[in-house]
């Protein structure tokens, strides 16, 4: 008797363990396993979609919207990689978009299935990364610059050199993003941040080595939050996070340093493992909606891809400089690069910086 209720005790455990696992994985099947609904897999930057545009999706469509976010590019692609989640969208930026295209984890996209690819703007198709526009479909582009306090800084910020001014002890934030970083440090050394040179890496990592004592934090995107705070004179920041910063602070200003930075593209794309890719499509394809791709826009404060969502935005962001600067500003920003197997002497090179 007893051993008979310890199997019906054990099955029933073992029922409850099954469900707990099934239930917290990242990702699902194509269909719920409760109903008959699609289920679709969307894998985004934290903070980086409009508040009731999955809800609008699943309204419209009659799919369930599973929604996990990222920190950095190298953190979804090692979920990715790893193949123990199978998600339908995913959303990294150009750099990592080629890698992944080169190591085979994206699979072209119908673009029949995506007839609104033709509203986003001709400038950011065919570019390096995915140069005959299979895997991908422009969503969100920006600069790496530096976010001020005009309160706290009484100098000029047009250089990256201010980010190693022991004046601002402990009042400066870098991006815990080994790429970000390290391209800041190259650039000031006079180097191409997509460098493959092991002696100009090294220069970097001194000149990060040699920061690092005036580093306040490194961090990822709590950045605007510490900056809208006054937690910091000065921080690294992707432009977008930069634009919410100064809505919610006005004495925060941005700047892109004369010496050039980062240019980027953040895009749509569909992993080859993706198990409902014609509801991947659908998703992209909604995205991409003149209606949808504004109330993004506008509610992330990243610069959209989108021809027809940017007539629709207001002058005051049009006219901030941490969302849509004058091209002159962007004549000496360049775009990431794949680097190939050359990857691990950046992520040694950044292990090592963040072990002194």
């Amino acid at each position: 008797m007893k051993k008979k209720k310890f199997l019906i005790v054990l099955s029933a455990l073992l029922i409850m363990v099954a469900m707990v696992t099934a239930c917290g994985n990242g990702s699902q099947g194509a269909s719920d396993k409760n109903s008959n609904k699609q289920v679709l897999n969307v894998y985004n930057w934290g903070d980086f979609i409009a508040e009731g545009v999955i809800e609008a999706f699943e309204e419209k469509y009659g799919i369930k919207v599973n929604y996990d976010t990222f920190a950095t590019n190298e953190d979804m692609y090692v979920k990715i990689k790893s193949g123990g989640s199978h998600y339908d969208v995913v959303i990294p930026s150009d750099y990592m978009i080629e890698r992944m295209i080169r190591e085979g984890m994206l699979q072209k996209i119908d673009f029949n299935n995506v007839p609104n690819f033709e509203l986003i703007d001709d400038q950011f198709k065919y570019l390096d990364y995915d140069p005959n526009n299979e895997y991908s479909v422009p969503y969100m582009w920006g600069t790496v610059g530096i976010l001020y306090n005009t309160t706290m800084v009484d100098e000029p910020v047009d250089s990256w050199d201010i980010l190693w001014n022991e004046k601002y002890a402990n009042q400066i934030l870098m991006l815990d993003s080994l790429r970000d970083s390290i391209a800041v440090a190259l650039i000031k050394s006079g180097y191409s941040i997509n460098t493959r040179d092991l002696n100009e890496l090294e220069a970097a990592k001194q000149a990060l080595i040699e920061q690092k004592p005036l580093v306040l934090a490194y961090v990822g995107d709590e950045v605007k939050d510490k900056m809208i705070g006054g937690e910091a004179a000065l921080a690294l920041v992707w432009s977008g996070e930069a634009m919410s910063a100064i809505k919610e602070n006005p004495d925060l200003a941005y700047a892109i340093p004369k010496e050039g930075s980062n240019l980027w593209v953040d895009a749509m794309a569909i992993p080859a493992n993706a198990q409902n890719k014609e509801a991947a499509e659908l998703f992209i394809n909604f995205m991409c909606e003149t209606d949808i791709a504004y109330k993004n826009a506008d509610y992330i404060g990243y610069s959209t891809a989108h021809k027809e969502a940017v007539k629709l935005l207001p002058e005051e962001i049009l006219n901030n400089l941490a969302g849509y600067p004058p091209i002159e500003d962007l004549e000496n920003c360049v775009v990431f690069k794949d680097l190939g197997e050359f990857t691990k002497e950046y992520d040694r090179i950044w292990t090592e910086i963040m072990a002194q």
